[in-house]
């Protein structure tokens, strides 16, 4: 009976590792493993942390919990823009650090089935893509598939565990925590 119970588990494993969340930043989409995704939480209070870098927005406080907040316009080089009513954070597990994601908007949750991902395209050896896990086609559109655990270097997620630590000893952040 125990196998039959991790079966089922299994089963279940294996049909949600097709499943990503999409969302937006500016025009384009992107997707993230489902089973990396712990929440999506509107827009809250974000307390700055002073010496981050300018795409780290800084750390809230999730039901007692600090967690830093990146926001992933900044990361990839496109132009900040004021946040909205759809702007969220997408919460999300890196091998048991909690991290928050700012995106523009959550669109859906779509199944993109294996045969439906391409290889990311090679755009020369001085641009990165390593964080791209591939090209997913839904329908006529096509989902940037991120390897979250890989947007961020080694380096920023170390700067990141300090924001973490040292987050109840930073400023709020007056400009980006308004939400109309």
């Amino acid at each position: 009976m125990g196998t039959n119970v991790e079966t089922k588990a299994q089963a279940r494993e294996a049909a949600t590792l097709d499943k990503y969340l999409t969302f937006t930043l500016g025009e384009e989409e992107y997707g993230l493993e489902i089973l990396k995704v712990r929440e999506i939480i509107g827009l809250m209070e974000i307390t700055h942390v002073p010496r981050m870098p300018e795409f780290v927005r800084g750390v809230i406080n999730l039901r007692g919990k600090i967690i830093p907040v990146i926001d992933l316009r900044l990361k990839f080089g496109m132009r900040a823009t004021d946040d909205t009513r759809e702007t969220c954070i997408i919460v999300v597990d890196l091998e048991g650090t909690n991290m928050g994601v700012v995106v523009d908007r959550v669109s859906e949750v779509l199944d993109i089935s294996p045969e439906e991902v391409e290889e990311t395209p090679e755009f020369g050896t001085a641009v990165d893509t390593a964080f791209i896990m591939g090209m997913g086609k839904a329908g006529d559109r096509v989902v940037m598939l991120l390897d979250i655990g890989k947007v961020l270097t080694g380096e920023e997620m170390t700067a990141l565990a300090g924001a973490q630590d040292d987050g109840s000893t930073g400023t709020r952040d007056e400009s980006r925590s308004d939400n109309p």
